[in-house]
C-alpha cells in the first residue's frame, strides 16, 4: 500500500515519514490517549489535496475535532514551518527545486482613483427623482 518516497492518494510513505515524523512534537506521557502523529499528518494531507471541510474527514482517519485541534496546535508552535524547512532543503539539496516565481494574472491593479467612484445602491437614482418631479 505505501510506495516508495511518494504519497499514494492518502498515506505518506516511510521515506517521507523517516524525514519528517521527529519534527511532530512526541505525545504527552499523561493525560489523554496520545493519537497515531502519523494518522493525523495523512488526514491534514488528504484535507488540503480535496479541499474538503475538516468536518467532511473520513471516518478512517479518526475524529475530525481530534485532527483539526492538533493541526491548529502544531501550527502555533511552528512544526508545519520546520517541515516545510526541512523538505525544501532536501529538495534543494537533491536539485529537485527550481525557484522559478509564477505571478498570477487574475491580480491586477485597480486604477489609482478606481477604487473611490460611487457605487450603485440599487435605488433610485437623486437625479431621476428631480427629473420626474420638474416634469
Amino acid at each position: 500500500m505505501r510506495e516508495s518516497g511518494v504519497m499514494s492518494r492518502d498515506v505518506i510513505s516511510d521515506e517521507v515519514w523517516a524525514v519528517i515524523g521527529p519534527l511532530f512534537p512526541a505525545p504527552k506521557s499523561t493525560g489523554r490517549p496520545p493519537v497515531d502523529r502519523r494518522a493525523v499528518v495523512e488526514a491534514t494531507a488528504w484535507r488540503f489535496r480535496t479541499g474538503a471541510p475538516w468536518r467532511d474527514l473520513p471516518e478512517r482517519f479518526g475524529n475530525w475535532n481530534t485532527i483539526y485541534k492538533n493541526f491548529n496546535r502544531w501550527a502555533a508552535q511552528g512544526v508545519w514551518e520546520r517541515v516545510l524547512e526541512r523538505t525544501q532543503s532536501m529538495a534543494q539539496q537533491a536539485g529537485e527545486l527550481d525557484w522559478v516565481a509564477s505571478i498570477d494574472s487574475t491580480i491586477v491593479r485597480v486604477h489609482q482613483h478606481g477604487a473611490t467612484l460611487p457605487r450603485p445602491t440599487g435605488g433610485l437614482d437623486e437625479r431621476q427623482e428631480i427629473r420626474g418631479r420638474a416634469g
